[in-house]
């Protein structure tokens, strides 16, 4: 079982602010084997999968008297037919307990969960494996993390299987699509997923997209919803405040996983252009775990000029993200046309870069040059 300090810790913390944690993200992401890493001294474990669990939680109260561990774990827990009733039982009644559950998506999602356990419980996120977790895998590089993706299987496998991948797509759409959204159409959906691990990164007009697809506007919104909620995709909304000529409608959208987008795309095998945009991905990915009470955004203006991510720190000060893969291929054209609406805050540049980075001064602007770990908050 391999060692993920990172993630351990923020259940530890979250438990110490509430009784529940929900740990989502979506299949194969490591759930299950994270949860039980915790220890099989210290866990009740429960899979919400087995028939056997309905008998075992048919009186929730006896059930959680009779616990001999002081954490519980639920896994799959939207398979239980009243989950948001076993979870209050148990951090109403019985305090000294640690509980975690775990599925796909958001408690809201499914209707079973008729209280979403307002003031119990503390979400976390489960990404694919990080950047900065690397090393506990072995020999695993960089360059096949961006190309295989960061679900564990599909990262240890020696080669990358295109097997894999359609069975997992298959999978989350009878799994959890089909079962939270009532969705009846696999192939509209399978369309559209691979639509968006395709547009990955860059910005999505719902109309083009229906038409492109040819399926309705609202299905597509619809779709579009259901991965964000399952943590499939991310949304990311345009900064704007004052600038001319700003976007300030049109989201990006970032498919999970850069194993996906890359199958998706036909990157068989990847070339060094492609490089750029799959790091862009797991810097996101980074940004989300490490702070994820923070609300990432990009900025872009009608003449073109992007930032990748832009964080807003207070109504004065706008830090700027871009991401590349070498920091040679940086551009600070549209940097300089955002500074001249944003002038407080910080510039970043990360890079893959082995060391802590370094500052360099680019047309009269300060630049930090780092790897993710670098980004301060």
């Amino acid at each position: 079982m391999i060692p993920r300090p990172f993630w351990l810790l923020r259940i530890e913390n979250s438990w110490q602010e509430a009784p529940i944690v929900w740990l989502a993200g979506v299949r194969r992401v490591g759930k299950t084997v994270l949860a039980q890493s915790l220890g099989q001294d210290r866990i009740s474990y429960i899979n919400g999968d087995l028939p056997i669990t309905r008998d075992i939680l048919a009186d929730p109260e006896l059930f959680y008297r009779n616990c001999s561990h002081p954490v519980v774990v639920f896994d799959e827990v939207h398979q239980l037919s009243d989950p948001s009733t076993v979870l209050k039982i148990g951090a109403d009644l019985f305090p000294h307990l640690k509980i975690m559950a775990t599925g796909s998506s958001t408690l809201a999602a499914s209707s079973k969960f008729r209280d979403t356990l307002t003031g119990r419980k503390r979400l976390i996120h489960l990404t694919p494996i990080l950047w900065d977790e690397l090393p506990a895998f072995g020999n695993t590089t960089l360059l096949k993390r961006i190309y295989h993706g960061g679900l564990p299987q599909a990262l240890l496998s020696a080669t990358k299987e295109a097997g894999f991948y359609r069975e997992w797509i298959d999978s989350f759409f009878a799994r959890d699509i089909q079962k939270l959204f009532g969705f009846r159409n696999p192939e509209k959906f399978t369309l559209f997923f691979e639509y968006i691990m395709r547009q990955s990164g860059g910005q999505l007009d719902t109309t083009k997209t229906a038409g492109a697809l040819g399926i309705g506007r609202p299905t597509v919104e619809s779709h579009l919803r259901a991965l964000e909620i399952t943590h499939a995709a991310t949304i990311l909304r345009p900064f704007f405040g004052g600038g001319r000529k700003e976007i300030v409608r049109m989201p990006k959208v970032y498919g999970f996983d850069t194993g996906f987008v890359s199958f998706c795309r036909g990157w068989e095998p990847l070339r060094v252009d492609d490089y750029g945009v799959l790091w862009e991905h797991l810097v996101l990915e980074y940004m989300q775990a490490h702070f994820p009470v923070r609300t990432w955004q990009y900025w872009r203006d009608t003449d073109g000029r992007e930032i990748d991510f832009v964080m807003v720190r207070n109504r004065d000060e706008v830090d700027a993200i871009e991401c590349k893969w070498h920091p040679d291929h940086f551009n600070a054209d549209a940097l300089k046309v955002f500074r001249k609406f944003y002038n407080r805050g910080k510039n970043y540049l990360i890079c893959p870069l082995a060391d802590s980075g370094y500052r360099k001064r680019v047309a009269g602007m300060d630049i930090q040059v780092c790897n993710p770990a670098g980004i301060e908050m």
